[in-house]
């Protein structure tokens, strides 16, 4: 196997010796380090590099975006060559059972990576350690490091042989994954995150909502950038599933009905007059027969008053001496 072009300029450092503790890591990975500085920089949290540089001056976030690019083309080459049967969407959605956070925690589990991880004070105090955010980073950093010093074919086994050993599938908490399914066969279109983190205190707080088009879908709350978006998908999913079965439509608003007055009813339990010789129902001697027009008598239109006769016109007189004029 040919030398990995970025691996010319590690050949040709010194290599630095390791702290007792990496030591036993390394042993536990099964790969030795050319370069050990790659597996000092992959056990880092940023936390223990702001506080100690001199020790560590760089975090793991870098070898972790590495690390999380070469699990997704270990992982899609696997299942494509034992899975052949298999369609895209459930190669898809096995991988996502393969690399989220729960599996890969359980992998950084079984060499007991938190023991070795460098944090700063206040997170180990937290109970860091045992975040599973921080192992699967670290996971996924030290996966990174390895291609880098070992190659491809090194990291490729380093991830399937312990997947291959844990004793059960780990539960599937991809909720991007499965909101991704939702939102293609709903909306026709891919979800998107806009994410932002604040520091709370000592710690750092991220916020996620989650798109599909312009309309927001759900927001989630986590430690961790990756943890907000799952979080934020999971409240997309339970708003979407939860709706799913039960659309509501708004109706049309009925125009209003003219209603015609009702005569007034006679109240019960009274008798009803007997009726007179001619068959027609006597009335009470307290009441009186109210005749009502079947239509309402029509206004006559009254005549127009004549106009006035005009006043008789005086007879024209000469305006020189006065006479009438003929």
């Amino acid at each position: 196997m040919g030398v990995h072009p970025g691996e010319v300029r590690l050949i040709a450092q010194t290599a630095a010796p390791l702290a007792p503790n990496l030591e036993l890591l390394q042993q536990k990975i099964g790969i030795h380090f050319r370069d050990p500085s790659l597996l000092l920089e992959a056990v880092t949290h940023s936390s223990f590099a702001n506080e100690s540089p001199h020790l560590s001056p760089r975090d793991n976030e870098r070898l972790e975006y590495l690390g999380d690019a070469v699990l997704q083309l270990i992982t899609a080459e696997y299942l494509y060559k034992h899975h052949p049967g298999a369609s895209e969407g459930e190669l898809t959605q096995t991988r996502s059972a393969m690399v989220n956070t729960n599996t890969l925690a359980l992998l950084a589990e079984q060499l007991d990576m938190g023991a070795y991880l460098y944090l700063g004070k206040g997170i180990a105090k937290g109970g860091g350690r045992n975040l599973k955010s921080l192992l699967a980073n670290m996971f996924e950093a030290v996966l990174g490091a390895v291609f880098l010093d070992a190659g491809y074919d090194a990291a490729y086994h380093y991830y399937l042989n312990r997947y291959r050993s844990l004793p059960s599938p780990a539960q599937d908490e991809n909720f991007k994954g499965r909101l991704q399914q939702v939102a293609q066969e709903r909306f026709g279109e891919t979800p998107f995150y806009d994410s932002e983190g604040a520091r709370v205190g000592n710690h750092r707080e991220y916020t996620s909502v989650v798109f599909a088009g312009a309309e927001p879908l759900g927001t989630g709350h986590g430690p961790t950038k990756q943890e907000a978006e799952q979080e934020a998908a999971r409240a997309a999913l339970e708003k979407l599933v939860g709706t799913s079965s039960a659309k509501v439509v708004a109706k049309p608003a009925k125009s209003p009905r003219a209603r015609t007055p009702r005569t007034p009813r006679a109240p019960r339990g009274a008798a009803a007059p007997p009726p007179d010789g001619n068959g027609v129902a006597a009335l009470p001697p307290s009441e009186e027969a109210v005749v009502v027009p079947d239509e309402e008598p029509k206004a006559v239109a009254e005549p127009a008053p004549e106009a006035p006769e005009p006043p008789p016109q005086a007879p024209r007189r000469s305006r020189q001496f006065g006479e009438p004029l003929e």
